[in-house]
C-alpha cells in the first residue's frame, strides 16, 4: 500500500500536515485528526477566489486548518514532492516560515474552502500515520 492508499478508521478523517524542516524547506506528513475533537479556534473566514499565490512558493500565513468545500489541487512541497487535496481530506498548514509550498487546481477552476486559524499553543490533533 502506498501513502496515498492509507485507509483512515472511521473514528477519524485523513490528514495531510505541511512541516517546516531543516533548511527553511517544507515537507509533508499523512496521518489523520479525530472527528469528534473540539479545536479552541477563535473565528474562521471562507475563500473561494483561486489566488495569485497559486503556483508560487508561500508559507502559510499562520498556523491554520484549510478544508476544502469543493475543487481538487495537487500540493508541492521543497523537495518537489506532492499530494492531493479535495473533500474530504483536512490539510493542516503549518510551514509558517522559510520557503514554503505552492499549490495548483487541478480539476475545474475553483478552490472553495474555510480556514481555522490557530494559536501558536493550540494543539493541532494531527496523528502522523508512520
Amino acid at each position: 500500500m502506498n501513502r496515498d492508499q492509507a485507509v483512515t478508521p472511521k473514528n477519524y478523517l485523513k490528514a495531510i500536515r505541511l512541516i517546516n524542516i531543516e533548511g527553511d524547506k517544507c515537507a509533508f506528513e499523512i496521518g489523520k485528526v479525530p472527528i469528534r475533537q473540539h479545536i479552541n479556534a477563535n473565528y474562521f473566514f471562507a475563500q473561494t477566489d483561486v489566488s495569485s499565490l497559486e503556483r508560487i512558493p508561500h508559507p502559510a500565513p499562520r498556523r491554520q486548518y484549510v478544508i476544502t468545500l469543493k475543487g481538487k489541487l495537487r500540493f508541492t512541497v521543497s523537495n518537489g514532492e506532492t499530494f492531493i487535496i479535495e473533500p474530504g481530506i483536512i490539510l493542516i498548514a503549518n510551514d509558517i516560515a522559510g520557503e514554503g509550498h505552492t499549490w495548483e487546481v487541478v480539476d475545474g477552476d475553483e478552490w472553495e474552502r474555510i480556514y481555522i486559524p490557530l494559536e501558536d499553543s493550540v494543539e493541532d490533533y494531527f496523528i502522523a500515520d508512520y
